[in-house]
């Protein structure tokens, strides 16, 4: 006997955010130069669709879009996939880096960030006199 799982979908399939962002913004991270490179798939999305923000040393990355429904055709639709709201985010700690100095690229479904490395400043030892 097979599972049932092969001939129908699991209803909650879809309100499980972790299996959707299995799919969705995989990434390498990579260092080279003194910086952060982090190549993203964000597959379906547009350019305008993607927004990056940088607040207290985190990256967020969040993509979201809409498809607008073809209410004109007189098509009675049993199962509508491709008519969605989706929405997906990533979240880096990057440090405490400018964010002039965050250079981002998209193309081909894939955005390309570089970030700088943190570059922390060796703390001097300060001798400290007893009295």
């Amino acid at each position: 006997m097979l599972p049932s799982r092969i001939f129908f979908d699991n209803f909650f399939d879809d309100l499980e955010p972790s299996r959707k962002m299995d799919k969705m913004m995989k990434c390498d991270i990579y260092e080279k130069d003194g910086k952060y490179t982090i190549e993203m798939d964000v597959p379906g999305f547009k350019k305008e669709d993607i927004k990056m923000e940088l607040s207290n040393g985190y990256l967020t990355i969040s993509a979201e879009k809409t498809q607008e429904s073809d209410e004109s055709d007189d098509k009675k639709y049993l199962r509508r996939e491709r008519k969605s709201y989706e929405k997906c985010e990533r979240q880096f700690y990057v440090g405490d880096v400018d964010d002039a100095d965050v250079k981002a690229e998209f193309k081909d479904g894939i955005l390309t960030i570089v970030v700088p490395k943190e570059t922390k400043e060796e703390e001097s030892k300060k001798v400290i006199n007893i009295d």
